[in-house]
């Protein structure tokens, strides 16, 4: 019988070879699920069209950052007058001196704009249509994730995400009709999956959620991402007929300013995990980009696209009776009614 000194090194051998193969299998593993969220949640598609801007006029709300920087950036560049409607002007004239220098385009303008009150945007849209004779692209770009309350007492969230865009493109929508061949873009999420709507909590608490824990207002997120889809969905069906369309977008999962307003805890762990795999804004543009210049997607207005094609939704965000219902209230909330 062999001495327990002597099976010793056999024994560490094994096992440190077995050490090894389970190291080995979860590298590969690791590698595979990134390689997978590359190819499929964080996947990356570009803008193809070649189509030029130059004569045309875009209004971008939240253009002086992040994905709507990028956006600004690249119409800019094919030509376009471009509006940055922005809440801080300091921010938004250093993205236009940016803009300007990187593309050599001195029709970037600032015009301000504040979501979270509904007179800022009755004040903007008044102030766009006396200065500016013609609008061909409206991009309800802005948008974020936080707690609180709106000037005029609704959820942060709901009022910006939302009801803003919701006020600010049916008072432009006249102006676009007036163009060649209009369109509203409004950025949503894949979050919008996550969405409800409740209209009882809407009409009595003026928001989409409450409380205020993390997954809470994260939830009011969602439910906002969701209004963007039956939104676009509902205004698509009033758009019949005219010369005007519009389109709902996923960015894809990007690396943005939009949860500058979470807490450090949740930053710490976001964090990483963005850099490691999160899409930069240019990458994050593309969809937006896509269907404010691809020529031949008209008969697609209304419809939900993400890396730069269509997507199918699930029932809830193609609801007619809930998207006419959600356009009604809000017509309601924003004084429009």
């Amino acid at each position: 019988m062999a001495l327990p000194g002597e099976l010793l090194p056999a024994t560490e051998l094994v096992l440190t070879a077995q050490r090894a193969m389970s190291a080995f299998v979860i590298a590969a593993g690791l590698v595979g699920i990134y390689f997978f969220l590359q190819q499929t949640l964080f996947k990356r598609a570009r803008c193809k069209s070649p189509v030029r801007l130059l004569g045309k006029t875009v209004i971008i709300t939240g253009g002086n950052t992040g994905i709507g920087k990028a956006t600004a950036l690249e119409l800019a560049r094919r030509g376009a007058r471009v509006v940055l409607a922005c809440r801080n002007r300091q921010k938004a004239e250093a993205a236009i001196c940016d803009i300007r220098r990187e593309t050599g385009n001195s029709e970037v303008v600032f015009m301000e704009l504040d979501l979270a009150s509904l007179q800022s945007v009755r004040s903007f849209a008044e102030t766009f249509l006396k200065t500016e004779p013609r609008l061909d692209l409206l991009i309800n770009n802005a948008g974020l994730v936080a707690d609180g309350r709106t000037t005029d007492g609704f959820g942060v969230e709901f009022g910006v995400n939302h009801l803003g865009h919701f006020l600010l493109t049916c008072l432009l929508l006249d102006r676009l009709k007036e163009g060649g061949s209009g369109r509203v873009i409004t950025v949503s999420s894949i979050a919008h999956i996550w969405g409800k709507i409740n209209f009882e909590n809407m009409m009595s608490n003026k928001d989409l959620g409450t409380g205020k824990y993390s997954w809470q207002f994260f939830q009011a997120y969602c439910n906002s991402k969701l209004c963007n889809v039956l939104f676009i969905h509902e205004l698509a069906k009033r758009l019949k007929g005219t010369n005007v369309t519009c389109y709902c977008v996923h960015p894809g999962i990007v690396r943005t300013e939009l949860s500058r307003h979470v807490s450090l805890w949740q930053k710490v762990f976001i964090e990483p995990v963005a850099r490691l795999l999160f899409l930069d804004a240019e990458a994050g543009a593309q969809t937006t980009l896509h269907c404010a210049l691809q020529e031949g997607i008209e008969p697609l207005s209304g419809r939900y696209f993400s890396f730069c094609s269509v997507q199918e939704v699930g029932a809830k965000a193609r609801d007619d009776a809930v998207a006419r219902k959600l356009w009604e209230v809000s017509e309601r909330l924003t004084g429009l009614a």
